[in-house]
C-alpha cells in the first residue's frame, strides 16, 4: 500500500484546493421590471424576454380578512 513520505504542507494543500472557491452567481437587472434574474433567462417576475412577453405570471392576491 502506497504511503506518503512527507507530510503534505498547508500551503500545497492549499494550492491544490484553490479550485474550490464559491463564484458569485451573475445576475442582471429585467428590462422591464427591473427584478433580479439570470442572464438570458426569462424573468420569473414579469414573464418577459429579449423585450417580448414570454410567459403569463400569475398575479399573487393578497388576502386581507378581518
Amino acid at each position: 500500500m502506497a504511503v506518503p513520505k512527507k507530510k503534505t504542507s498547508v500551503s500545497r494543500r492549499g494550492m491544490r484546493r484553490s479550485h474550490h472557491g464559491l463564484v458569485a452567481i451573475n445576475t442582471h437587472e429585467c428590462t422591464n421590471c427591473g427584478a433580479t434574474k439570470l442572464p438570458h433567462h426569462v424573468c420569473h417576475s414579469c414573464g418577459f424576454y429579449n423585450g417580448r412577453q414570454v410567459l403569463k405570471v400569475k398575479k399573487n392576491k393578497t388576502n386581507t380578512e378581518d
